[in-house]
This record gives structure tokens, C-alpha cells and sequence, in this order.
């Protein structure tokens, strides 16, 4: 895989600032009964859009990542991803995708994805960029069903000017968030950045809302989700 070093030194010295030494030094275990839920590698399908996981967004990985939007620690998000990044890391990439954080339109925002794009950028050195802006305000998606999922992220996200985008190249971004469900914001904020010419080849989360019916911890490591 390409790596990429013109800005190792700067990346390094910004997330030096952002994660614990300790960290750096003895990443922390995980319970063994979180840590069987994870495979190695993380998880990957195709549909609505090329996805990587850490793992099924049920039992207790569901459990950790509710507590950790309440709390978070970004060591022990760290010690999730390991094996998400080491998916990605062997995936054959041309050029490392910038790491692009879907965000909230909240006052007090889910503070997982911005954790997440910091663990990741340090693991793989790959570079994290704010790519995105909400357009407007949108409705909690718990309670809603797939098709009102969809009509409430329909132009929710607006792309922002950024020079990490050279003249006509279309720069390869990946799409961060704590949780993929039937995609429909990652589809939205996907289609406002390819208005923009990115090119958007996925999304990596943390958890991935299992399809009934079907277990997407297979051994090729493949699966298309409810989306």
C-alpha cells in the first residue's frame, strides 16, 4: 500500500497532542468477551456503499459504544479499531484516502467519529480532513424506518472548499462515522462531496447494524447490510 509521508511529520505532532502517551506506549485490552466480538481485520461489504467495521453494532460492542458516546476515551477507541485498521490498511489502495468525519448538526456532538478519524489517521498515518458541513438540521434517526431515513438526510450535507483537492484530480476520501445503518447518511453526505469531485470510496465505522437474519462475520469477511 502507498503511503503517505510528505505529512508524517506534521500528523504526528497534532495527534501526539490529542491522544494519551500511555496510549502510544501499552495500548489498553479490551474484556475478552468485547474483544471476541471483534474479527480480525473488522468487517467489510458492499452495499449501500464499500464499508469497513470494526465489528456488529450488537451485544457488547453495542453496549461500549453507547457508553462511550456519554464518555469517551479516546485509548479505548483506539484499542477498538486495531483490527478495522488493519483491514483497511490491506486493502490496495493506489493513494491513501483522506479520513473525511460525517458531522453532527448538533450543539453537543457525537464525539465518536471525530475519535475515531484521530485513532485512525495515527494507526495508518493517513491524513484526517473536514470535507463537510450540514446544511441543515435533521430529525434522530432511531425510531425511523428505512424509507423516512433516506428523506431525512436528502441534502442535509454541503461540501466545503478545501485546497487538499488539487486542480482536476479527484482525491480518494473515506467517509468516518460510529455507525452504519441503512447507509442513508453516508449516501447523502457521499453524493455532496461527489458534486464537489471527490471521490468517495467507502466508509469506515465503528459498528455495523447487522441485517436479520445473517451473521457478516464470515470468513471472506464480506456482507451487505439492511441499507
Amino acid at each position: 500500500m502507498a503511503a503517505s509521508s510528505a505529512s508524517t511529520t506534521p500528523l504526528l505532532q497534532d495527534l501526539l497532542q490529542l491522544l494519551p502517551l500511555h496510549w502510544l506506549a501499552a495500548p489498553p485490552r479490551l474484556a475478552p468477551d468485547l474483544q471476541a466480538e471483534l474479527a480480525p481485520g473488522g468487517i467489510h461489504g458492499t452495499s449501500p456503499v464499500p464499508w469497513w467495521a470494526s465489528g456488529l453494532y450488537q451485544d457488547r460492542l453495542r453496549r461500549q459504544l453507547l457508553q462511550l458516546r456519554q464518555s469517551p476515551q479516546g485509548p479505548l477507541i483506539g484499542a477498538l479499531v486495531q483490527n478495522l485498521a488493519a483491514g483497511l490498511r490491506a486493502e490496495p489502495w493506489t493513494t491513501p484516502p483522506l479520513l473525511v468525519p460525517i458531522p453532527s448538526w448538533k450543539k453537543r456532538a457525537n464525539p465518536l467519529p471525530g475519535l475515531l478519524v484521530r485513532s485512525l489517521a495515527w494507526q495508518l498515518r493517513w491524513r484526517p480532513a473536514q470535507l463537510l458541513k450540514r446544511s441543515r438540521p435533521v430529525l434522530g434517526q432511531h425510531h425511523l424506518g428505512r424509507d423516512l431515513r433516506w428523506a431525512n438526510q436528502a441534502g442535509a450535507f454541503n461540501a466545503v472548499p478545501s485546497p487538499e483537492r488539487p486542480g482536476n484530480t479527484r482525491t480518494p476520501v473515506l467517509l468516518i462515522d460510529d455507525i452504519l445503518t441503512t447507509g442513508a447518511t453516508a449516501c447523502a453526505a457521499a453524493t455532496a462531496l461527489g458534486e464537489q469531485g471527490w471521490l468517495v470510496v467507502g466508509m469506515a465505522c465503528l459498528g455495523r447494524t447487522p441485517p436479520k437474519g445473517r451473521d457478516l462475520r464470515s470468513p471472506s469477511r464480506s456482507g451487505d447490510g439492511p441499507g
